[in-house]
C-alpha cells in the first residue's frame, strides 16, 4: 500500500504543474495542450499505484480501476500528436515543398491523422474491456523484497496494445524530425526536449510490461519528465515575454519621436500662417513699391505656400493608421497583389513568375497594408520596364534567414543608379514627371512598422532586385 500510495503521489505532480502553468499562460492553446497530456500521465500513474492496493481493495475493483485508468497511456498518443500538431501547424519549416520529406510530413500531421489516431485508440482501448486483451490479475513481487503486487495477465490481442504503444516512438521521430527545422528557435527547442523526454517517459513505461521489475519505474520517468518539460515551457514564454517587452519599448520610442515630428510641423504650420498674414499686409501697404521689393515679397509668399503644403502632406503621410497583425499566409498575399495588377500588367506585356519554395509561408503581419505593398512595387516594376525591352519579366520569390522571411522583387527594367538607392524611399522624391514621391516611402513605412526593412540588393541596366525582410513570428528580435 506504501508503495502504491508513492506511485499515486508521483503522478499528481504532473497534473499539479500543469494547472500552475495553465494559470500563468491562460489562452495559450499549447499550455491547454499539456495540461491534457500532463493529466493523463497523472491517471497513468494512478493506473500503475492501483495495483499495489493488494489487502486494501478486493481483485475485482483493482482489476476494473486498472482497465478505466489504461485509457491514460493508451490515448497518450493521439494527445502527444495534438500537442505537436498545434505547434506544427502554425509554424513554418526549411524544407522546400516538393521534397520527400515535405510530403510525407504533409501527409502526417493533418487533422484526419489525429481522428484516425483517435478512433484507433478507441478500439485499443476497447479491447482492454475484454478478455483478449486483458484476462485478470496475477499476484507478484518486487524482486528481492516482500512487498507484493497485482500484475495483469495479458490476452491474445495484448500484442495489439504493445504495437499500438511501440508507434509512439514513430511519432516522437516524425516531431523531433520536425523541431531541428522550425524556423523559430525557441519553439524548436521547446519541441525538440518535448520529444527526446517523452521517449525517456516511454522506455521507462515500457519495461513496467515485465513483472521482473515490478512496476515502479515509471515514476522515475515522470518525474524527470515532468520537471524538463516544465522548465523548458516556462524558458521559452520567457524569453518569448522579454522580446515582447524589448518590442513594446521600440514601440514607445517610436512614438515618442512620432509625437515629437508632430508637434514640429504643427508649430512649423503656426509659424508659416505668421508670415502667410504679414506678407499680406505687407503686400497692401504702401512700404512695398518697387518691382524689386515686391518680387522678394511674392517670393516669400510662395516660399510659405510650399512650406505649408508640405507641412499639410508630412502630416497626412504620418496619420497613417497603427496595423493590427496576424498570422497570414504571404503566399496568399502575394498571389492576391499579383492579381489586382493583372491589368497593368497585361497592359504592358510584362511576364510575371512567383516562385513558391514554401506552403504555407506564414508570418504575422497586416494583410491590407503588406497587399499594398506589393502591388506598389509590381507597379513600379511595370512602369521601369521600357516598352521596346526583349524581356519583360518580373520575378517574385521567398525564402528565410534565420526566423525572418525574406521577400525579393526581380524586374529586368532600365535600374537604379547606385547613389539613390537609399533616396527613392525618402518621402517627396521621385524620379517620375508625374510622380508624387509618396509611393515607396509608404512602402518602407509599412515594412518598417512590421518591424522589418526593404533595400536595393543589386541594379544595374539590364534590372533591379529590391528585398524585403520582416519577422515571421510575432515576438521575433529582428534586427537589421
Amino acid at each position: 500500500m506504501i508503495i502504491g500510495l508513492l506511485i499515486c503521489t508521483i503522478g499528481l505532480i504532473p497534473i499539479v504543474l500543469a494547472f500552475g502553468i495553465r494559470r500563468m499562460y491562460t489562452g495559450s492553446e499549447l499550455s491547454m495542450g499539456l495540461l491534457i497530456f500532463m493529466s493523463l500521465i497523472s491517471i497513468w500513474q494512478a493506473d500503475i499505484g492501483i495495483l499495489y492496493f493488494k489487502g486494501i481493495f478486493n481483485e475485482k475493483i483493482i482489476f476494473w480501476l486498472f482497465r478505466f485508468f489504461r485509457l491514460a497511456p493508451t490515448f497518450a498518443i493521439p494527445v502527444t500528436f495534438y500537442v505537436a500538431y498545434t505547434i506544427i501547424d502554425k509554424q513554418a519549416t526549411l524544407f522546400k515543398e516538393g521534397t520527400f520529406i515535405h510530403k510525407l510530413l504533409g501527409f502526417v500531421f493533418i487533422k484526419k491523422t489525429f481522428l484516425v489516431l483517435t478512433f484507433w485508440s478507441s478500439f485499443i482501448y476497447i479491447i482492454n474491456w475484454t478478455s483478449f486483451g486483458l484476462k485478470g490479475l496475477k499476484v507478484e513481487h518486487i524482486y528481492d523484497s516482500t512487498f507484493y503486487f497485482y500484475f495483469p495477465k495479458y490476452g491474445p490481442l495484448s500484442w495489439l496494445y504493445i504495437f499500438h504503444m511501440s508507434s509512439f516512438i514513430v511519432f516522437l521521430f516524425f516531431i523531433y524530425l520536425l523541431s531541428q527545422n522550425i524556423l523559430n528557435q525557441h519553439i524548436s527547442k521547446f519541441l525538440s526536449t518535448f520529444s527526446i523526454c517523452s521517449l525517456l517517459l516511454f522506455i521507462t513505461g515500457f519495461i513496467n510490461f515485465s513483472p521482473e521489475t515490478g512496476a515502479i519505474t515509471s515514476s522515475i520517468g515522470v518525474i524527470i519528465f515532468s520537471v524538463i518539460i516544465m522548465l523548458a515551457f516556462i524558458k521559452m514564454n520567457t524569453l518569448i515575454t522579454i522580446n515582447y517587452n524589448n518590442l513594446i519599448e521600440r514601440q514607445k520610442k517610436l512614438d515618442y519621436t512620432g509625437n515629437l515630428a508632430g508637434s514640429l510641423i504643427h508649430e512649423v504650420k503656426n509659424n508659416v500662417q505668421v508670415i502667410k498674414g504679414f506678407s499680406k499686409i505687407l503686400g497692401t501697404s504702401d512700404l512695398i513699391s518697387s518691382d524689386v521689393e515686391k518680387k522678394s515679397l511674392n517670393l516669400i509668399q510662395s516660399a510659405a505656400q510650399q512650406l505649408e503644403d508640405l507641412a499639410i502632406c508630412y502630416q497626412e503621410y504620418m496619420k497613417f493608421s497603427k496595423m493590427e497583425l496576424k498570422v497570414e499566409d504571404i503566399n496568399q498575399i502575394i498571389e492576391l497583389s499579383i492579381q489586382f495588377s493583372k491589368e497593368l500588367i497585361k497592359e504592358k506585356s510584362i511576364e510575371i513568375e512567383f516562385l513558391k519554395k514554401f506552403k504555407p509561408l506564414q508570418a504575422f503581419v497586416n494583410k491590407t497594408y503588406l497587399q499594398q505593398v506589393f502591388m506598389n512595387l509590381i507597379k513600379n516594376s511595370c512602369e521601369a520596364i521600357p516598352f521596346d525591352r526583349s524581356t519583360k519579366k518580373i520575378m517574385i520569390e521567398a525564402d528565410f534567414k534565420g526566423d525572418s522571411i525574406l521577400i525579393n522583387f526581380f524586374d529586368s527594367g532600365i535600374g537604379i543608379p547606385i547613389e539613390k538607392w537609399e533616396s527613392i524611399f525618402d518621402p517627396f522624391i521621385s524620379f517620375k514627371k508625374e510622380g508624387l514621391g509618396l509611393g515607396l516611402p509608404f512602402v518602407k513605412k509599412v515594412i518598417f512598422e512590421h518591424r522589418g526593412n526593404i533595400g536595393v540588393i543589386n541594379s544595374t541596366p539590364m534590372g533591379t532586385q529590391i528585398q524585403i525582410t520582416i519577422p515571421q513570428f510575432e515576438y521575433t528580435d529582428f534586427k537589421d
